[in-house]
């Protein structure tokens, strides 16, 4: 007996004109939504996006105060989209817009949660990586498409194939609340981690000045996942084209040093320093009206506030969603982390760690 949702997938396939298509299930990920790739019985493989609306706590209304972000649960606090197929749809088009590659919308029934999607290939960097492929055309394609998605200021709203959907700004409140993961879950995660009261105030005092300055920045589209999970090397194509964009639908207007840390503190492969140092080096090329000295500050607090946010989300994907896997990349992300504290950025954050979360959860 077919679940409603299969029927609701079936009967959406039809209408799309997918009727015949074979479905081939593809792997997943930390999200609730799921893909299949599509192959009908001419012309090119497609991809279908299936994400049920009602899985996942609201997204943030545009105007919703903190408490009523905090009453409608994680997602408006930290601006997620909740996985909306017209977050993904609005963003899509603002990219192809620009003359970047991200996934042609075929068909969409958003209120549905379904969408059939261009497929841009199996050639995802880390794939490519781990079979020996060079990184330096890779990693040099990711910062040509930074750069061009930082030279636009983007619209407050994205608009494209008959969806909406507001890019609001990584703001204080986001900032925080994914900041606030480490102290809430790495001690339900390493029973020697202590995150009293003291050491609560602490960390806030630590990271207010950061998020201020986070806040401030916010001035470009950031994809907010921008990593080697998430880039196809399109082959066929040129310029900042190159990289294939997926999984952008949480998309919000941040500092341009958030995608930055996504790609180079990437929690799932090793970015040595060497690499790191020269992406920078041809963003600032392709940047030069940045300031560099102040950037790199800026890239080394975000970076921290990143690198401690995923560090958080891993112990609770851990401990609360009984995804243990998600340990093997903290030693990873605690490497980056001393990285970003050599600036040191911020420097009271070292003092921290050593007071409250033991060395040997750190890995060292």
């Amino acid at each position: 007996m077919l679940s409603e949702r299969e029927e609701a997938r079936r009967a959406f396939l039809a209408r799309a004109g997918m009727n015949g298509a074979k479905r081939e299930a593809l792997a997943g990920d930390a999200s609730t939504r799921r893909y299949e790739r599509l192959r009908p019985p001419s012309g090119p493989s497609l991809i279908f996006m299936d994400q049920p609306p009602s899985a996942e706590t609201q997204p943030c209304p545009p105007e919703a105060s903190a408490a009523e972000r905090a009453a409608l649960g994680y997602n408006a606090l930290a601006r997620l989209a909740a996985g909306r197929v017209e977050a993904f749809v609005a963003c899509a088009g603002y990219l192809t817009g620009l003359g970047l590659s991200a996934p042609g919308v075929v068909y969409a029934e958003a209120d549905a949660g379904f969408a059939v999607l261009e497929d841009l290939g199996d050639d995802l960097f880390a794939r490519l990586t781990e079979t020996g492929a060079n990184e330096t055309p890779l990693y040099d394609g990711a910062i040509d498409t930074l750069a061009r998605l930082h030279q636009e200021t983007p619209p407050t709203l994205l608009t494209a194939n008959g969806a909406s959907w507001p890019l609001l700004v990584y703001d204080d409140l986001a900032l925080k609340t994914g900041g606030d993961l480490l102290p809430e879950w790495l001690p339900k995660f390493a029973p020697g981690v202590r995150a009293d009261a003291a050491a609560l105030a602490e960390w806030e005092a630590i990271w207010a000045p950061v998020r201020v300055r986070g806040e401030a920045g916010a001035s470009v589209f950031c994809h907010r996942d921008y990593h080697a999970e998430n880039l196809i090397w399109l082959a066929g194509r040129t310029g900042a084209a190159r990289v294939g964009m997926l999984d952008f639908q949480d998309a919000l207007r941040a500092h341009p040093a958030w995608d930055l840390s996504m790609l180079l503190h990437d929690a799932r492969r090793d970015v040595g320093p060497e690499r790191e140092a020269a992406a920078l080096a041809r963003y600032f090329t392709l940047r030069p009206d940045v300031d560099r000295e102040a950037f790199m500050a800026d890239f080394h607090a975000l970076g921290a506030l990143n690198t401690s946010r995923i560090l958080g989300l891993f112990a609770r994907l851990v401990v609360r969603d009984g995804k243990p896997r998600y340990a093997a990349f903290m030693p990873r992300l605690w490497r980056y982390l001393d990285r970003c504290l050599a600036d040191p950025a911020p420097a009271a954050l070292e003092a921290w760690f050593a007071a409250h979360v033991p060395v040997d959860v750190r890995g060292r």
